[in-house]
């Protein structure tokens, strides 16, 4: 589970920023809030926004992290195939200043491992210019110990491994170079401690439908074991009878392709006709958002079977807000999400802004200043402009369409097309 998200100098957001997870001592919903171990934490984050005010690139920042850790230990060395490679992995400092174009980039997270490994805690980071890593560090702490204990800290002048067994610090020693993580290099090494970091962050899943070649790739992807298993067929009927009942199953055809990992699957809808009888439609003809839901599915099967994160970019694109709220309740309400999954996602749907649906610590805004840096703050943690915190029994959606707390679209007519 995820804790805390630090991140510092990464597109818009040029100065620290923090999403934090953590409950903090607001009374409404306490029903959701996950206690594990002894920390007290959250299903959910919605960011809400202005166009460009850099709601997608906290996701980015992450999706960033993740990237690096999953693939740095292939970057570096002479070959070009290696060069281009760490070439498409440079990150993207603030821009508009030159000091912070040349400044360092940060990415740090805190999370918690499963019950299954008594809830242990990890703080892991690494800092990056544009030549690879300039810092690295790994710290861990049992639920019941007062302090983190480091396992592995790194700098460009110095490589201390001394919480890794003797034979793994050998081979990370002779291994590493500038543009690989430790973390990444070592699992790839099946160094246990360090596998234990990457799989976390394998076990995160992305859904950006604001990028329309990810919504393509993300519509091609089928629902694991859809194709052979009618049973999974059945759920995903279950899931579609949530918001459109006229599915009533799905035929499916596997194509022959040059092995097992490259088939094609035919998938057509099955509904019924008006006079009696069934008729079958290519799923892809189907409505916009019926296509986004079949997409949301895998990404939404395996978070809450994994107990992982699920960042969904534009939440709210090409759905209703009654059927965002239901998808939503997905991960607040205890009895399905039985795994501790959260999801964290950016919309424009204010009507999710109900003090009904989220706490006020669940409830993000982004806004950017003139100097177009962006910065990220909670409701929770939000004070008006007498200095007072905001109510619980407050109108969240009335009060933010009218300004109140910030995060709204300066407004101009298109004055651009009057008249001469």
């Amino acid at each position: 589970m995820l804790i805390q998200f630090h991140f510092k100098n990464f597109k818009s957001f040029r100065d620290d920023t923090i999403l934090d997870l953590s409950a903090t001592k607001i009374t409404e919903h306490s029903d959701r809030v996950i206690s594990a171990g002894y920390e007290k934490l959250l299903p959910a984050a919605a960011i809400f926004g202005a166009n460009a005010s850099g709601k997608s690139n906290v996701i980015e920042a992450f999706r960033y992290m993740i990237t690096y850790v999953l693939e740095s230990f292939s970057y570096g060395g002479d070959s070009e195939d290696r060069k281009m490679r760490s070439k498409k992995l440079k990150h993207t400092p603030f821009l508009f200043d030159a000091a912070s174009r040349e400044a360092e980039s940060s990415f740090e997270v805190y999370f918690m491992d499963t019950a299954e490994h008594n809830y242990k805690l990890y703080n892991y980071g690494f800092t990056l210019n544009q030549e690879g890593v300039v810092e690295e560090w790994l710290n861990t702490k049992a639920k019941t110990a007062r302090e983190y204990r480091q396992i592995f800290y790194r700098n460009e002048d110095d490589l201390d491994l001394s919480g890794l067994p003797a034979k793994s610090q050998e081979l990370i020693r002779i291994s590493l170079n500038k543009e690989a993580l430790i973390v990444s290099l070592g699992a790839k090494l099946k160094i246990t401690r360090l596998k234990t970091i990457r799989d976390w962050f394998y076990n995160t899943n992305f859904a950006n439908f604001g990028n329309p070649y990810e919504n393509v790739f993300l519509s091609s992807l089928i629902p694991h074991g859809f194709a052979e298993d009618k049973s999974v067929q059945d759920k995903v009927v279950a899931y579609f009878s949530s918001f459109d009942p006229s599915i009533v199953g799905f035929h499916v055809e596997v194509m022959k392709g040059e092995d097992e990992d490259h088939r094609a699957v035919k998938i057509e809808a099955v509904h019924h006709m008006i006079n009696g009888g069934r008729t079958a439609i290519p799923l892809q003809e189907e409505s916009d958002g019926t296509l986004k839901m079949f997409a949301l599915y895998p990404v939404l099967q395996d978070t809450l079977e994994n107990g992982g994160v699920l960042f969904v970019d534009e939440l709210n694109a090409r759905l209703h807000p009654l059927l965002v709220r239901s998808f939503l309740i997905t991960f607040l309400n205890p009895e399905i999400n039985t795994n501790h999954a959260q999801l964290i996602f950016t919309t424009h749907d204010s009507w999710q802004l109900s003090n009904d649906l989220l706490r006020r610590d669940e409830i993000w805004f982004t806004e950017k200043d003139d100097n177009g840096v962006s910065i990220l703050y909670s409701l929770a943690d939000f004070v008006d402009e007498d200095g007072v915190k905001i109510r619980k029994d407050e109108s969240y959606e009335k009060n933010y369409l009218l300004g109140k707390y910030g995060a709204i679209p300066t407004l101009k007519y298109f004055d651009m097309f009057k008249g001469e």
